[in-house]
């Protein structure tokens, strides 16, 4: 049986945060320093969000783009900027990895703006699995790991907003960043014990979590 975490365990949880920059792109001319930095990194955290429709037929285009290292990340406010080439170009990049998790959904948000296919994306749903974990919500693994909850208070806040706020703001960051925390904590305990895919400190993470 694979590792699972209930509702009732998470809710037990202190919640995490990132305490990493936060930089909100919303013109133009921010882009290519943002792609430049990320473009340095081997591998990176992806998230999307979109303002949430609560009128049947009612459709928005992704307003939000958030990827991250484990220091910084960049929110891209697509509603404002649209979709530039050079943020294109990022996501088409076959030598930069993005991790994220759920990724069709973010695809077909991104074909929307984009005919062009995103390349080396890891999506954690089924990188998991081969790590013995059962539950493949964010939420979820990211408790499963370290011990902590992610809030999801702002999901469905207006992501077409004027400004974001802070709280909005942190909840996009650390969607992004969890995703590729949660990659490298998994594929370093995977180097360090190659036949055992789910080190000690996962496991122990893993008991912390579910006695809450």
């Amino acid at each position: 049986m694979g590792l699972t975490i209930t509702k009732e365990q998470l809710a037990q949880l202190p919640t995490e945060r990132f305490d990493g920059q936060i930089i909100v792109v919303d013109h133009e001319e921010k882009v290519a320093e943002a792609v430049a930095y990320l473009s340095r990194h081997k591998a990176i955290g992806f998230d999307t969000e979109t303002k949430p429709a609560f009128k049947r037929g009612q459709n928005h285009k992704v307003a939000l783009m958030q990827l991250a290292t484990e220091e910084r990340c960049y929110l891209f406010r697509l509603n404002m900027i649209g979709y530039p080439d050079l943020l294109e170009q990022l996501m088409s990049n076959p030598g930069i990895k993005k991790i994220g998790l759920s990724l069709r959904d973010d695809f077909a948000a991104i074909r929307q703006r984009s005919v062009r296919k995103p390349e080396n994306f890891v999506d954690l749903q089924l990188f998991v699995d081969k790590f013995g974990i059962e539950d493949n919500s964010l939420q979820k693994i990211y408790a499963l790991l370290f011990g902590r909850k992610i809030s999801k208070s702002q999901r469905l806040s207006n992501w077409e907003a004027p400004q974001l706020t802070p709280a909005q703001q942190a909840y996009a960051a650390i969607d992004a960043w969890a995703c590729l925390r949660i990659y490298h904590h998994l594929t370093r305990s995977a180097n360090q014990t190659p036949n055992h895919p789910i080190n000690k400190d996962v496991s122990n993470n893993s008991i912390e979590a579910k006695k809450g």
